[in-house]
């Protein structure tokens, strides 16, 4: 049964395999991507660190990759396991910016076919967009309308100390 599930899905696998030992070989400053278990290339767990200059600067945050089983074809769904308080990041930790979303046409017309999930991203330039997400939020899309509206409305005042917040708890729960 496994050596079957393997040759079905052997394309998807040796994909997922070069992009890890191609990031274990040459790291990306910013992030670090390992396997949950290492017996499933499906799931994947990402640290990334607090872009400088940033409210989000110095924290740690903990997050989830699950690549689906047509990978590359599809989009992995990435989920923030650390609390994070973002216009992008819906309040279960989802994350929802365009490359992540279905390659396609866009039903809304908010988005352009090229701005969604195309075969040639990678965990790099899907962990380089989250990371200048965090630095630059795109509020006129939000998945957590409340941070959007505060970050539009409040962004040095209640805004920033819920971040704070999140960075803090992220440097306390890190290595948990």
């Amino acid at each position: 049964m496994r050596c079957s599930i393997y040759l079905e899905h052997r394309e998807q696998f040796g994909r997922l395999v070069r992009e890890q030992h191609a990031l274990n070989k040459n790291p990306v400053e910013g992030f670090s991507a390992g396997l949950i278990e290492d017996n499933d290339l499906y799931r994947w767990e990402v640290l990334i660190i607090g872009p400088s200059d940033t409210l989000y600067e110095g924290g740690v945050f903990k997050a989830h990759l699950t690549f689906p089983k047509d990978y590359p074809l599809r989009p992995p769904k990435m989920k923030f396991i650390t609390d994070i308080w973002h216009p992008n990041v819906d309040k279960n930790g989802d994350v929802c910016i365009s490359i992540l979303h279905e390659p396609g046409e866009d039903k809304y017309g908010y988005e352009k076919p090229e701005e969604r999930w195309l075969p040639i991203h990678t965990v790099e330039t899907i962990m380089i967009s989250v990371i200048s997400m965090l630095a630059d939020p795109n509020g006129d899309s939000p998945a957590n309308v409340d941070a959007a509206k505060e970050w539009r409305e409040d962004r040095h005042g209640v805004f920033k100390k819920k971040v704070t917040r999140c960075v803090r708890k992220s440097q306390e729960t890190a290595f948990e």
